[in-house]
């Protein structure tokens, strides 16, 4: 996507996670992207202006009362040539500000008086965050249209865990970049499953696969880019959750079945990009089990429901997208699986040693009834992006 000269006024606040705007600023200029920065008298305690002037190659605004600045309107020209505001890191005391429309000092000011899109991005302890107040002043800005980015969980500055974390400046660059694409799937509702599956075989064991997930969350990802509401239902695996997605984790075949079915009916596009288990242990031990002096160990595996396969039952079922992961064959067994299982598109890809599985990069051979495509190797979250634009091409044509 070109953003060229497209403009981003940033609005930082005070707060540890300040730090992480200067590689924001630094990648949304990487991409050509204009970029001005406004902070609060609390911002400058943590990052300088200086430091980001620098890094914006813009003059930086502090103060509602810069006779310079405000010589000619200062804070109405800043609004009026933004095309997209984010808030960055947002602290508790801003969102209340924003929420109850204050406007005495800069950042407060120009909120008011743009036009643009508007993003907030939440950083502060787990515990602000849970607050009441926090919580019903972040309902109150989405209610006017603000977008809220994050806040992830983890580690935080005061020792905590928990959510507060202000997103990586990738997700935030990420965010403002899909915010200028093209809606491709605008109003569409997409589901996504993505990841492995594990089937225990006692409190220990596990059956499972090399799933990543990756591939999964970077269509959810490119989805909800692309305009879709996402919901992501996920395996095991340690990935974050994409910006604007909804997640919902599960451990085994059984209960991603029972969560992808429980959201079919209201699904426009489904995307099943998991590694499902076929098989798991027909009668997982309550008790670790023990070696016994070399004999070997036998496992009555049964078959799992094929989750793909029930949609496709369904009297009214969704655009439905499904995946082959193969070693060999690959066209051969993808074509067979479109056709038996009654799919709209299938993306095979090669997952033999080193390839598709654990890895960042993957290519895709996609399939619909009357064509195909061939999307070469590329970064994951990139390819996602190719892969959605074709879904929402296909997903077209079959509805017209």
């Amino acid at each position: 996507m070109n953003l060229a000269k497209r403009r981003i006024l940033v609005g930082m606040t005070g707060g540890i996670a300040a730090y992480k705007i200067c590689e924001l600023v630094r990648r949304l200029r990487d991409l050509d992207v204009e970029v001005r920065v406004v902070m609060t008298e609390g911002a400058t305690h943590f990052i300088t202006p200086t430091t980001m002037q620098a890094l914006s190659g813009q003059p930086v605004r502090v103060s509602l009362w810069d006779e310079a600045g405000e010589a000619a309107m200062g804070h109405i020209e800043l609004a009026r040539w933004a095309e997209r505001f984010i808030v960055a890191p947002a602290s508790a005391d801003t969102i209340a500000r924003l929420a109850h429309g204050f406007a005495n000092d800069l950042l407060t000011t120009v909120a008011l008086a743009t036009a643009a899109p508007v993003f907030v991005a939440p950083a502060m302890n787990q515990q602000m965050w849970a607050h009441a107040a926090v919580q019903a002043n972040v309902a109150t800005l989405r209610q006017r249209g603000v977008t809220i980015l994050g806040p992830a969980d983890g580690d935080q500055a005061c020792g905590d865990i928990g959510s507060g974390r202000l997103l990586e400046p990738h997700e935030l660059r990420d965010a403002l970049v899909a915010s200028f694409g093209d809606r491709l799937l605008a109003g569409r509702r997409v589901l996504v499953s993505a990841g492995p599956t594990y089937e225990d075989i006692d409190p220990v064991r596990f059956i499972g696969n090399r799933s990543s997930g990756r591939m999964g969350f970077a269509v959810a990802a490119a989805a909800h880019e692309a305009g879709a509401d996402v919901t992501l239902v996920a395996g095991p695996v340690s990935l974050p959750t994409p910006v604007g997605v909804r997640r919902i984790d599960v451990r085994s075949a059984r209960e991603m079945h029972e969560a992808v079915l429980a959201n079919a009916a209201t699904t426009d596009i489904y995307v099943g990009a998991a590694a499902v288990g076929d098989y798991r242990p027909e009668a997982p031990a309550s008790d670790k089990l023990k070696k016994h002096d070399g004999q070997p160990l036998h496992l009555e595996l049964t078959e799992n429901p094929d989750i793909i396969g029930a949609l496709a039952v369904l009297p009214s079922h969704p655009f439905l997208v499904g995946f082959a992961a193969e070693t060999q064959s690959i066209a051969d067994y993808a074509k067979d699986k479109l056709r038996r299982k009654g799919l709209d598109m299938i993306a095979a890809n090669d997952v033999s040693a080193g390839r598709g599985f654990e890895v960042a990069e993957n290519a895709l051979h996609i399939y619909w009834a009357d064509g195909d495509a061939v999307l070469p190797n590329m970064p994951k979250t990139e390819l996602a992006r190719q892969l959605v634009a074709h879904i929402a091409d296909r997903y077209r044509t079959k509805r017209t």
